[in-house]
C-alpha cells in the first residue's frame, strides 16, 4: 500500500490541506504502507522554493514523515515519453483555438441551451490545415480525447460512483508552451511510483472519472487506484470555507499558539462520528477508521479546535514549553497561567501583567475598599498561601464577600475580568507592584 500527499509551492499550507495530509498519512500508517510527500511544481511560474520549504516544514511540525519524496520537475523526461505515446495513440491532439474563441462558443452553446462541452472542432483539421496554422505563427496546446464512455469506480467513503465522460469536455494536457498540466502528470507519477491509495477532496470526483481514462489510455488496468473523496469543509454557518483558507493558513496558526497535536486530533476527527481525542501522531494512526468519515460536508470550528488547544496546553509541562514563553518566564509562571490559555500566544499578555506597568480601569466608589485591602497586605515573603491570609483578613474587616469582594482586587491587580487564580499570581506580582495598583499615584 502506498498513499501520497501532493501539495503544489504556490502558497502556504491552510487546514484543508492539512486535513487530506493527515488523511492520507494516517491511513498509510494504520495499514502499514507507504507514506510519499510530491511536491507538484510543474507550474513554473508560481511554485517558489520558500513554498516548498514552507510545506515541509508545516508537515513535519504536525509530526507526519515521509517515506519517500520528490519533485514533478524531476519527472519531465517521464512526462514526456507519456506524452509522446498518448500523442502516438490519436488520444492526444493539437488545438489551436483561443480563449477568446472558446468563451465565444461556450457563450453560444449557453444561449442554445446546450451542454457547454468543447466540440472537440481540432479533430477535424487535416494535417494541411495544420501546417498552414503553425506557419502563420500558432503554436497548439494538446486536449486529451475522452472516452465515449461512463467511468465507474467504488469509493471508500462514497460508494458506488461514476463519471459520464461524454458530458466533460476533452481536458487540456499539455500547454502551449510545452509545460504539463496536473491531470496527466499526476497519473503518471501515480502509476510510475506505485501509489495504490488516493484520499482527496470530493471536488476531484470528475477528476478521478479523467484520470482514470487517461491511466488506461497509458496502459493501467481497469482501476489501478482504491479512492476516497473526502466530503469538503464548511465555515460554522455552514458557507463555503475556501475563500477563508488563507486566514488559516498553518504557519499562522503555530504563530498565534496552535498546537500540532491539538490541530492533528481535531483534523484527524472532523466530519467522522468520532470525538477528537488528543494523542500523538502514530497513537492517532492507531485508531483512525477512514469509514467513520460521514459523507456529509463537515464544518470548520475554531472555537473546537481552541477548546481542544485549551485543554492540551492546560497538561503541557514548563520544558515543553519553555523555549517559546517571554523570556524570563518560570516555571512558576507557567504553572499559574496555563489553565487560562486557549493560544500560547496569550502567555504573553498574562506575562506583561505581572512583570510591567499597566493601565488599569477606574473603579469608582470602590477607592476606600482597595485602600483597605492596600492596609491589610501581608508583608513578604509571599507564597501561594498568601492570598488566603490577605482575603480573609480583608472579609473580616469589610464584611464583603464574593463577587464584591473578589472582584475589585482582580480588576486592580490585573486589569482582567477573568483570568488564572489570583493566588497563584499574587507571588509572582510582589507586594511593591501590588500596592502601586490599589492605590495608583495620581498622574
Amino acid at each position: 500500500m502506498k498513499l501520497r500527499f501532493a501539495p503544489s509551492p504556490t502558497g502556504f499550507l491552510h487546514v484543508g490541506n492539512a486535513r487530506l495530509a493527515i488523511a492520507n498519512a494516517l491511513y498509510a500508517r494504520r495499514h502499514g504502507g507507504c507514506f510519499q510527500l510530491r511536491i507538484d511544481d510543474t507550474d513554473t511560474d508560481r511554485s517558489r522554493e520558500e513554498f516548498v520549504k514552507a510545506i515541509q516544514e508545516d508537515i513535519r511540525w504536525m509530526g507526519i514523515t515521509w517515506d519517500e519524496t520528490f519533485r514533478q520537475t524531476e519527472r519531465l523526461n517521464q512526462y514526456a515519453r507519456a506524452i509522446e505515446s498518448l500523442k502516438a495513440s490519436g488520444r492526444l491532439y493539437p488545438c489551436f483555438e483561443s480563449p477568446e474563441e472558446l468563451a465565444k462558443k461556450r457563450e453560444l452553446q449557453i444561449r442554445q441551451r446546450r451542454l457547454p462541452v468543447y466540440d472537440r472542432t481540432m479533430l477535424k483539421m487535416t494535417e494541411e490545415q495544420r501546417a498552414r496554422a503553425e506557419a502563420n505563427g500558432k503554436v497548439p496546446y494538446w486536449r486529451f480525447k475522452l472516452s465515449d464512455t461512463t467511468i465507474h469506480w467504488h469509493d471508500m467513503l462514497m460508494g458506488d460512483c461514476h463519471v459520464k465522460l461524454p458530458l466533460v469536455s476533452d481536458p487540456v494536457l499539455v500547454r502551449a508552451d510545452g509545460t504539463i498540466l496536473y491531470a496527466l502528470a499526476s497519473v503518471v507519477d501515480d502509476l510510475e511510483t506505485g501509489i495504490t491509495h488516493i484520499i482527496r477532496g470530493e471536488d476531484h470526483v470528475t477528476n478521478t472519472g479523467i484520470q482514470l481514462d487517461i491511466a488506461q489510455a497509458l496502459g493501467a488496468q481497469s482501476s489501478p487506484f482504491s479512492f476516497a473523496h473526502i466530503p469538503l469543509l464548511l465555515d460554522t454557518d455552514g458557507s463555503k470555507f475556501s475563500k477563508r483558507f488563507d486566514s488559516y493558513a498553518l504557519r499562522k496558526l503555530r504563530d498565534d499558539g496552535i498546537e500540532a497535536k491539538a490541530l492533528v486530533s481535531y483534523l484527524a476527527r472532523l466530519g467522522s462520528s468520532d470525538d477528537p481525542v488528543l494523542l500523538p501522531f502514530e497513537q492517532q494512526a492507531d485508531h483512525y477508521e477512514l469509514s467513520h468519515i460521514s459523507r456529509s460536508a463537515a464544518r470548520f470550528d475554531m472555537q473546537q479546535l481552541l477548546s481542544l488547544n485549551h485543554k492540551l496546553l492546560a497538561q503541557l509541562p514548563y520544558e515543553a514549553v519553555a523555549n517559546r514563553l517571554p523570556k524570563g518566564s518560570t516555571k512558576e509562571f507557567w504553572l499559574a497561567v496555563r489553565n487560562n490559555l486557549d493560544l500560547l500566544s496569550e502567555a504573553r499578555l498574562w506575562y506583561t501583567i505581572i512583570t510591567q506597568d499597566i493601565l488599569l480601569p477606574v473603579q469608582e466608589g470602590e477607592e476606600s475598599f482597595l485602600q483597605e485591602a492596600a492596609a491589610l497586605l501581608p508583608q513578604e515573603p509571599w507564597d501561594t498561601t498568601t492570598w488566603k491570609t490577605w482575603i480573609t483578613a480583608l472579609r473580616e474587616q469589610t464584611g464583603r464577600h464574593g463577587k464584591s469582594l473578589f472582584h475589585p482586587i482582580r480588576l486592580a491587580l490585573t486589569g482582567e475580568e477573568q483570568g488564572p487564580e489570583l493566588r497563584d499570581l499574587l507571588p509572582l506580582i510582589g507586594r511593591k507592584r501590588t500596592l502601586a495598583r490599589l492605590i495608583p499615584t495620581p498622574s
